[in-house]
């Protein structure tokens, strides 16, 4: 892909790694709420938060044709589930965090007091038995804080319920790929951001309601989504999210597709993206010039697009995805120039949407 003039500033990339670097796991999101909000309310008329922690910034908002940008705003996690005697801990999935990655992985604690330090340890290779050798599980992989007792762990004020995330931060691959955890899909809340940056300095008038929509809780049931919809009832929602990239080994092209980092946007086929917002998206990229890739999903896409879809009478939506490479683990990575292009590919759609619109099949 040649590379095109970035859209970008200085601003836009510490914005970037300021809520990148910052834990905002299912159900604890509102640290990293605060983050994106306080980036996008020069951007924007007014914000609210619903009650689970949704955010939701607007622009014309007396406008009664309704726009949504959405991403979600959690990362996977996990909970202490058992301390044992001994100050060793066991865990609960927050959402679906990989158990083969965990050992020997440096993690935070968080806690009422700040975040404690810990580790996922794990036996030597010396001291294995290579023909009876387990392979990490929920069963066996534990935390090590350094403690003796679940005493000294409870002193540390950590507690059975209390989440757990990796300390890996953002980094750079070649000048070419953003790499670390949670870009799933934070990176989605700041690529709508970044359409409201866009719009704002272009001094772009929308003859509709814009609701820029981070939501909560996407990694456990899609459940911010499905309760922000209902709320805000809009005509149409632009859903943003991650897809996997298929070209590392140990991918099968067969079964996920053949997609790739760097070659644009993802545009998915799948019964809840209504097929004419998707012929006006594609119509959208091809007069702009920006490339773009195609995907089928089954009966459902697994994001949010299906919350929108179907929470009220049928709301016309549509995925716009962003590749990326092994996700879930502590250094999911994107091209750069996708995250340009799908920043993009949002604000030229939302141009060419007419106010009151309908995207009904049959009139």
């Amino acid at each position: 892909m040649a590379k095109s003039k970035s859209v970008l500033n200085p601003g836009s990339t510490r914005f970037l790694y300021e809520y990148l670097n910052n834990a905002s796991p299912t159900g604890f999101e509102s640290s990293g709420q605060k983050i994106w909000l306080n980036y996008l309310k020069p951007f924007i008329d007014e914000y609210f938060v619903d009650t689970y922690g949704t955010a939701v910034g607007v622009i014309n908002p007396k406008a009664e044709y309704k726009v949504v940008i959405e991403a979600h705003a959690d990362e996977i996690s996990w909970f202490v589930h058992y301390i044992t005697k001994d100050g060793f801990i066991y865990l609960r999935r927050n959402g679906g965090s990989d158990h083969q990655i965990a050992p020997s992985m440096r993690v935070n604690i968080h806690t009422e007091n700040g975040p404690i330090k810990a580790v996922f340890g794990w036996p030597a290779i010396h001291v294995r038995d290579a023909a009876k050798e387990e392979g990490p599980s929920l069963k066996n992989i534990f935390l090590d804080l350094g403690c003796k007792s679940d005493k000294e762990v409870e002193a540390l004020g950590v507690h059975v319920g209390c989440v757990v995330t990796y300390e890996d931060e953002l980094m750079e691959l070649n000048d070419r790929f953003y790499t670390g955890r949670a870009l799933d899909n934070r990176i989605g809340g700041f690529m709508i951001a970044e359409v409201a940056r866009m719009l704002k300095e272009n001094k772009d008038k929308l003859p509709f309601g814009l609701y820029l929509v981070n939501s909560v809780q996407e990694e456990v049931g899609l459940n911010g989504a499905t309760m922000i919809a209902r709320r805000i009832k809009p005509d149409v929602a632009i859903i943003t999210d991650v897809c996997h990239d298929t070209q590392t080994p140990m991918m099968n092209k067969i079964t996920s597709g053949d997609l790739a980092c760097g070659k644009g946007p993802v545009l998915s086929y799948a019964p809840a993206v209504q097929n004419n917002l998707l012929k006006m998206v594609i119509e959208a990229a091809k007069k702009n010039k920006i490339e773009f890739q195609r995907q089928a999903a089954s009966r459902a896409t697994g994001t949010d697009t299906d919350a929108f879809a179907y929470a009220t009478d049928g709301i016309a939506s549509v995925l716009i995805s962003l590749p990326l490479r092994y996700m879930h683990t502590t250094v999911e990575s994107v091209h750069k120039q996708d995250v340009e292009e799908v920043i993009k590919l949002i604000y030229h759609s939302l141009k060419t949407i007419k106010n009151n619109q309908d995207f009904r099949y049959i009139k």
